[in-house]
Parts: structure tokens; C-alpha cells; sequence
């Protein structure tokens, strides 16, 4: 069935209040009718199987099962803003690869200036993403910020700054003996690399340096290449604790 994102707020006991904009979609995009379904998220764990009625802007609701996503602990992408619209792409391919958050960040080799009209179009393709790769949690997309202010705010948790050219550690290394049931923050930097006082600045909030690898990615493959590590540590370690 087709999956549509809406607001926890139009759901009310077992109804479906359907706006404009996604009665459009449902009847005349997918051509769909009274008493057919499709599956109705909310963004924040709960889904439905929600029947069409009469009323075109009215569904009926039935709870469908949860999932276990939510209870995973969040991943949260820091990354310094790419340029031209790679962002784009990088907010589609990690909500499909399971990201909680992103947050974008301006760093001093930055060379993409955030436009507030954009906050808008990444949580549209996040939410997009969202329902395309059957997940049930859509990722929080957060307004970007200076890399300095976002270290101010930094928290507890795994935290961790991918460097290249040093001796770093590999993130699966450090991730495979890391607490993945605890929140884990990866900062990504721009094209050119983080400065050395970036990643001074960053240790000194308790992020601890890791390596991707020998190759060096671009900004728009690094926060890919960096999921992928930790979400496969998560998934091994939660593969040995069932067996």
C-alpha cells in the first residue's frame, strides 16, 4: 500500500482528517477511491492502516504494529553544508539509511551559505524519503548553524569527528567497541577538511577523531560511508546479544 506522512494532530481517536494537499494526492496522483487503503505515519513511531470513505476528506484508522526503530538509540549527522545542492542528496540517502537527526553546520572552509528558504525543501525530501523507505520515524532536520555555536551545545553520548590524512582510528573499530544503546553524534566536515582548530575545538567538547578510511570521500559520500559504519556495528551488536 502507498504510505503517506501526516501530522500526529489530524489523527483523533480512529479517524483521519485529511488536508487539501493529500486529498489531491490520494485521488487524484494515486487514483485511489472510497473504501480503498493506504498506510498512514505520523513521523514519530506510529503507523495506521487508514481506509478512504465517502467523505473525501475523512479516513478511518486501524493501529497497525509498531516498530522496533524506536527503540534504538538515535544517530545524529553533523555535517558542514556542501555546495550546490548536494545537501539535497545527502538529506534523502541517510533518511533511507535510518539518521534521527541533521544537522547542517557552517565550518570555516564552508563554501555553500545556507538559504532559509532550504530548512523547508530538506524536511519535504526527508519526509519524502521517509515514506519511500518504509521507515516510521522522520528524521529531525535542523536549522543550520556556525560549527563553533553547534560545539557550545554539543552533549553526552558518543561523539565523533571524521579527520583524513592522520592517525585516526576507523569509526567501525571505534564504533564495534563503543555503548551503541546510547546516542551517537557524527560530525562530517567540508570539501578541504575540517581546520586544525575545528578539531581542536571539537575534542575539547569530547568528540573523540575518526577515520573513514584511506581513500578520502567527497562531503556528499562521507556522512553515507559514516552511517553505514555505525548502523552496521549497531546491527552486529545487536546480532551477538540475541545469539
Amino acid at each position: 500500500m502507498q504510505r503517506l506522512m501526516v501530522e500526529p494532530s489530524q489523527a483523533v481517536a480512529d479517524h483521519l482528517r485529511l488536508t487539501s494537499a493529500q486529498q489531491h494526492y490520494l485521488y487524484r496522483v494515486l487514483r485511489l477511491g472510497a473504501g480503498q487503503q493506504f498506510v498512514a505515519l505520523d513521523g514519530h513511531g506510529q503507523q495506521w492502516i487508514a481506509t478512504l470513505t465517502a467523505d473525501s476528506d475523512l479516513a478511518t484508522l486501524v493501529a497497525a504494529p509498531p516498530s522496533t526503530e524506536a527503540n534504538q538509540a538515535p544517530i545524529a549527522l553533523v555535517i558542514a553544508l556542501p555546495k550546490g545542492s548536494g545537501f539535497d542528496e545527502v538529506v534523502r540517502q541517510t533518511t533511507e539509511l535510518g539518521v534521527s537527526t541533521l544537522q547542517p553546520v557552517i565550518s570555516d572552509r564552508t563554501l555553500h551559505q545556507p538559504n532559509p528558504k532550504k530548512l523547508e525543501r530538506w524536511q519535504r525530501i526527508a519526509a519524502e524519503a521517509t515514506e519511500q523507505s518504509e521507515r516510521l520515524l522522520l528524521p529531525e532536520i535542523l536549522s543550520p548553524l556556525p560549527w563553533r555555536d553547534y560545539l557550545k551545545q554539543a552533549g553526552d553520548g558518543n561523539q565523533w569527528i571524521c579527520v583524513a590524512r592522520g592517525d585516526a582510528p576507523h569509526l567501525l573499530a571505534v564504533a564495534q567497541a563503543s555503548d551503541l544503546t546510547i546516542p551517537a553524534v557524527v560530525a562530517i566536515g567540508p570539501e578541504g577538511g575540517w581546520t586544525e582548530n575545528e578539531v581542536e575545538g571539537a575534542i575539547a567538547a569530547g568528540f573523540q577523531p575518526v577515520s573513514l578510511g584511506s581513500c578520502i570521500l567527497r562531503a556528499v559520500t562521507a556522512p553515507l560511508a559514516a552511517l553505514t559504519l555505525v548502523t552496521a556495528a549497531r546491527a552486529l551488536a545487536q546480532s551477538k546479544a540475541e545469539t
